[in-house]
């Protein structure tokens, strides 16, 4: 499988280092004492994020050439939309559990961490997979055109924290406090470790994850076989996650229309994965379908946000008598 990668053993390395050093200086330097994230610093941090996967972006076009550099992009614009899905069950998570603004940023940093490690193990198995046995193609598809159907027709349901199997299983098996303290996943009281809920919360942060990387990677598999381009589009997109968060946290219900456009395009891409066999749909092609689904989406969402407030704003005010009665003597 490897064989194949434009990546070298070498670029691998160098690309793993610079995550890990852009991790530590986030959190070493950038976060080291605890604080509720600002408006201001989610859209400065995202757009570092964005930014550096821009640059790197180039680089793969100008040392690879431009079909690895569209292979890339059209990944990370994949990857990018999908996580957006994760922040509604993020804003779940985080409310059910109480968790301070001050302390979700420590959560999501080693939810990140999680993720990277499980997302890296699922691309290797999945390229494995795909290099070795050729018809899971058009079961990556199919299990990608289902799961857009069902995120079609599981737009508007809430996310229920408190029934997922993970949370009950850890509070059946383990002691557990309802007590927060501070940034601590565990707490000693009366002689014995209780796990607190931040890391109850951090370990349904990392199931949902993992969810979630069920349907986000073979997505990409369904743009490029390339397991550096994969690994890399998958690392940006999750990296930028944890600002994105606190930048859109208070406006996703804006986004009413987000999880039809992200159900049409886990559909396109599993057909294109179902017909790869009979017909081959070009990059470029590929990245206008998913760009303009997406744009069309939030487009969508908008339009009826502002419908929602003229209509609020001309609806006639209900007086009653005893309104009306102060009215007329004034």
């Amino acid at each position: 499988m490897f064989e194949q990668s434009i990546g070298s053993p070498t670029i691998v390395i160098g690309f793993v280092v610079f995550v890990l050093a852009m991790l530590g200086l986030d959190l070493g330097v950038f976060h080291r004492k605890h604080h509720a994230v600002t408006f201001r610093e989610a859209w400065v941090w995202s757009s570092v994020w964005v930014g550096l996967a821009l640059v790197f972006n180039l680089g793969v076009y100008y040392w690879f050439g431009p079909k690895a550099g569209l292979e890339f992009l059209t990944g990370y614009v994949i990857e990018k939309a999908l996580s957006v899905d994760n922040l509604f069950v993020f804003v779940a998570i985080f409310a059910y559990f109480n968790i301070s603004p001050m302390w979700q940023h420590r959560v999501l940093f080693w939810g990140i961490i999680g993720a990277l490690v499980m997302r890296a193990l699922f691309i290797v198995v999945g390229g494995t997979m795909l290099s070795h046995f050729h018809w899971t193609m058009y079961l990556f598809g199919g299990v990608l055109v289902l799961t857009g159907i069902k995120l079609y027709c599981q737009k508007n349901r809430e996310v229920a924290v408190e029934r997922t199997l993970i949370v009950r299983t850890l509070k059946r098996l383990f002691p557990v406090t309802d007590e927060h303290h501070g940034a601590r996943f565990f707490t000693k009281e009366g002689g014995r470790w209780l796990i607190t809920p931040l890391f109850l919360a951090l370990v349904t942060v990392e199931i949902s994850d993992l969810m979630f990387a069920v349907d986000s990677i073979p997505a990409v598999f369904a743009i490029t076989s390339d397991p550096f381009i994969v690994f890399t589009s998958n690392i940006f997109a999750i990296l930028g996650l944890r600002s994105l968060y606190f930048l859109l946290a208070g406006m996703l219900g804006r986004f009413r229309f987000l999880k039809v456009g992200l159900s049409a395009v886990l559909v396109f891409v599993g057909l294109k994965m179902l017909l790869s066999g009979i017909v081959e749909i070009p990059i470029i092609l590929s990245l206008g379908v998913i760009a303009g689904l997406l744009t069309a989406s939030v487009l969508a969402s908008l339009k009826a946000g502002r419908k929602d407030a003229s209509r609020q704003s001309t609806e006639p005010v209900n007086l009653t008598a005893s309104d009306r009665k102060t009215v007329g003597t004034r």
